[in-house]
């Protein structure tokens, strides 16, 4: 009866009945909203740097992306195999387990929020050094990056949180919480660092105490909640069980996250190497708008990995390979379409961040039209990762990019970036690990599609049993 209700709430999502095309645009577009948004709190803190605290300390908050997502994928990745087993389960009508899958993951997010609180404060500094940070923004980046740290805790929960409420289809409360912590993030970026003179640890106080108000409304959603999704804190415990599960998804999702940002910190070091401010700053900028191509992209990642759980734990493995067909489709054409944009507006897009600094501006300009032309190869790329993750595949999808993404970027760094050393050659890099990354995950979803359909028709079976 309770979920019945959530159903005419209109927050749950049926993704195991009817049309798929109009459902999966339903899913992704809040999704690709909440993300846009997410990402708004690093650019907001890139803007307001530039602008009021001078090019060194946009180059110190720009320069810690990929530190920061070095050290926060391998967790991120937990509630990618939380989104995986809850939708699974929620498929398959095993609503005992979906309660035990909910308390486990918030169990976890605590655990893992306390765990890189502290690893990003004492290690941020000595992480700067093995990155090769520039002498005169490594102090800068050290404190932003020992205060965003603090705020592991609330990110983890709201990661976690969101996942769960992905699972049953539910993009669009996210989207509501995030639209709300991000105008308490602006909002807070500007008194801290123009009223208060805070500079970098303005910012990054501004953005935990957002995460923080997104973390509250996402986790008194599912304490709220009446169906299986139902959070009581006080049964809050590890099922072993379920975190088996999570883990046997969420590991592999995590150590294939790390690659792709021990790649991202490679090349990082590689920027650093120039030992140029205004390449180093103009990286820095052209990667807060490219992040907003990246998770437009990435929202049909996560709505082909989500649907493909949900109907393979529900047995209705032929609506698989529409599922493919569809997200491809639309990543295709999202990633086309804006990073084509993107690159033709590069010029304006870049002056928010750094407004009169023309050296920095062609820098990110350069770099723009190297990496957003061809980002559409990304997608298809991460929309593979999805679905062979929705049919419990995620080993070997972290295997091979282990080799594709990461091997790929540092033989190139070591052999060709080491030849012609200029950015435009560093930047073809991504390109060329995209594409043999992405043939070899089509190449595996057809080796192993007929053996997890066999397995699906039997869950079919035994769901009508």
């Amino acid at each position: 009866m309770e979920e019945n209700k959530s159903v005419k709430s209109g927050y749950q999502l049926d993704m195991i009945h009817g049309p798929l095309a109009g459902k999966i645009l339903l899913f992704a577009l809040p999704l690709m909203a909440s993300s846009i948004l997410q990402l708004l709190f690093n650019a907001a803190d890139v803007v307001v740097v530039g602008r009021y605290a001078g090019k060194e300390a946009l180059a110190a908050v720009g320069s810690t992306t990929s530190l920061i997502n070095l050290l926060v994928n391998l967790f991120v990745g937990f509630s990618v195999g939380t989104n995986v087993v809850v939708a699974r389960d929620l498929g398959a009508g095993r609503n005992e387990n979906v309660q035990a899958g909910v308390h486990t993951a918030v169990s976890i997010a605590l655990i893992s929020g306390v765990i890189l609180a502290g690893l990003g404060v004492s290690l941020a500094r000595t992480l700067l050094v093995w990155t090769s940070s520039a002498p005169d923004v490594i102090g800068l980046a050290a404190i932003y990056l020992r205060v965003y740290f603090c705020g592991m805790p609330v990110n983890m929960l709201y990661n976690f949180g969101a996942a769960i409420l992905r699972a049953e289809g539910d993009t669009r409360r996210p989207l509501y919480f995030l639209a709300i912590a991000g105008v308490t993030n602006v909002a807070l970026n500007l008194l801290f660092v123009i009223v208060f003179q805070m500079s970098v640890a303005g910012v990054a106080l501004a953005t935990i105490i957002s995460q923080g108000v997104s973390a509250v409304l996402v986790l008194g959603c599912l304490v709220k909640d009446q169906g299986p999704l139902h959070l009581d804190p006080k049964k809050l415990r590890i099922d072993k069980r379920m975190m088996g599960q999570i883990m046997r998804v969420g590991l592999p999702a995590g150590f294939q996250g790390i690659v792709f940002s021990l790649s991202n910190v490679v090349i990082q070091s590689s920027i650093n190497s120039f030992g140029s401010t205004a390449i180093i700053a103009g990286s820095a900028a052209s990667n807060n708008i490219e992040g907003f191509v990246y998770v437009s992209m990435n929202a049909f990642h996560q709505t082909a990995m989500t649907f493909t759980s949900q109907n393979y734990g529900a047995g209705e493995c032929r609506r698989v390979d529409r599922i493919l067909g569809m997200c491809l489709s639309y990543v295709v054409a999202v990633g086309l379409a804006l990073g084509g944009l993107v690159v033709l507006l590069g010029h304006p897009l870049v002056s928010i961040y750094a407004p009169g600094e023309e050296e920095v501006v062609a820098q990110a300009v350069l770099r723009l039209r190297c990496i957003c032309l061809p980002y559409c190869l990304c997608g298809v790329m991460d929309v593979m990762v999805g679905v062979l993750r929705g049919l419990g595949h995620s080993v070997v999808p972290m295997i091979v990019s282990m080799v594709g993404v990461c091997g790929v970027r540092l033989v190139w760094v070591a052999t060709v970036f080491q030849v012609y050393h200029t950015p435009q050659i560093l930047y073809l890099s991504y390109t060329v690990s995209w594409v043999i990354t992405g043939a070899v995950h089509i190449a595996f979803f057809f080796a192993v599609r007929k053996h997890a359909y066999r397995d699906c028709q039997h869950m079919q079976y035994n769901n009508h049993s």
